[in-house]
């Protein structure tokens, strides 16, 4: 199903936007939204949490009669993520042979350099190529670190966007992708595809561990199915003060942003699509749709005691963008907590995880030889 495009001062986009399974598509590259362990915030660096399955997505056009005025206008698609919940994203394509550029924001503030929002493509890279970057999960913070991306209520100041605009009037996630100039890319004879960590690790739990309520704890099954509530409720308008969210900075994590190993000029910025994804409360999520969000995750603690995987990759020869000093500035969730003399809200223990229980994987490096350069012509 096709997600409504929006249009940018005459600039409409070319790139078709659809929704299927809960993942939406940008041309040809396809974006999951994960559910994820949100890790202490301790100062450690960690490992790549898993995924314990993917968070149910909507299209906005589809309840265009209960969401909040404001969505109609930005169009898209929402999401329910509980308060100080994680989350990953995931980028993959059926043809790996020919990237795209990704740029992420949240709450209209670019991820990767802290700088707002903008469908340039500059050398100064602020974007992701896909492949060969697989995921990401947070803000660039630092070199080789991401800050956690965690859910809070807008209004609060809590979110990346209220700590470096000073309000928060968008919250969610803005997705830009843009393809390739033509004949940049020739499909390969044969295409190797990068295993990833998008296995259903909820899948692996015992069934027989406890179940406990969303506080940090264990549901009895972590990809719940949608579940239809009464037929009988009234549509109306849904006020959306104090149930948007936006995402905040969480525990540091080890994650690289690999430079752009073609250059900025191989993207074409006339042929894009977009997509902005709202992020609700799990009551409003279940207002709007009548259906249930998916239990809470459990804790990392409680996930590791039970010698449960964590992640790396092998990539140093990739490389890694360079730490946005804007975002590096953004403080994190649990430090606006103490700021603010609230009690602690999570538990932020330090979790001590075996080498044994972290699965690396390689990444591979774009092929040179399936690229075509241009160059310099005599005149």
């Amino acid at each position: 199903m096709s997600i409504r495009r929006n249009t940018t001062r005459g600039t409409e986009p070319t790139l078709a936007v659809k929704l299927e399974y809960d993942i939406v598509q940008i041309g040809d590259l396809r974006v999951t939204f994960h559910r994820t362990l949100r890790i202490p915030d301790d100062g450690r660096r960690y490992p790549l949490p898993p995924s314990l399955g993917s968070f149910p997505v909507c299209r906005v056009e589809d309840y265009a009669d209960r969401v909040p005025a404001t969505w109609l206008e930005h169009g898209g698609v929402f999401l329910p993520m509980y308060q100080r919940e994680a989350m990953w994203l995931s980028f993959d394509s059926d043809r790996s042979w020919r990237p795209q550029a990704l740029k992420v924001a949240v709450g209209m503030v670019n991820a990767v350099s802290g700088e707002p929002w903008s469908q340039r493509i500059d050398d100064e890279q602020d974007y992701l190529v896909c492949p060969p970057q697989p995921w990401l999960d947070g803000i660039k913070s630092e070199d080789g670190i991401i800050r956690q991306f965690v859910a809070m209520p807008l209004g609060m100041g809590y979110t990346v966007e209220g700590q470096l605009t000073g309000e928060e009037r968008f919250g969610g996630i803005q997705l830009i992708a843009f393809d390739p100039k033509d004949g940049v890319f020739t499909e390969p004879r044969e295409q190797v595809h990068l295993r990833d960590r998008m296995v259903d690790a909820a899948d692996a739990f015992d069934t027989d561990m406890a179940d406990t309520d969303s506080s940090g704890s264990h549901p009895a099954t972590l990809r719940q199915s949608m579940r239809a509530m009464s037929s009988g409720r009234s549509h109306r308008r849904l006020d959306r003060a104090g149930t948007e969210m936006g995402l905040g900075a969480g525990g540091r994590m080890e994650q690289q942003i690999y430079p752009d190993p073609y250059g900025a000029q191989t993207w074409d910025t006339h042929r894009f699509g977009r997509v902005y994804v709202h992020i609700v409360n799990s009551q409003l999520y279940e207002d709007i749709t009548g259906r249930r969000p998916p239990a809470s995750p459990i804790s990392a603690q409680t996930y590791t005691e039970h010698g449960y995987p964590w992640f790396d990759l092998y990539d140093e020869h990739l490389g890694d963008v360079q730490g946005s000093d804007i975002l590096a500035g953004v403080k994190s969730v649990s430090e606006i907590d103490s700021e603010k003399s609230f009690k602690p809200q999570q538990d932020e223990t330090t979790v001590a995880i075996p080498d044994v229980n972290v699965v690396k994987y390689p990444v591979a490096k774009p092929t040179p030889t399936n690229i075509v350069r241009d160059g310099d012509w005599p005149k």
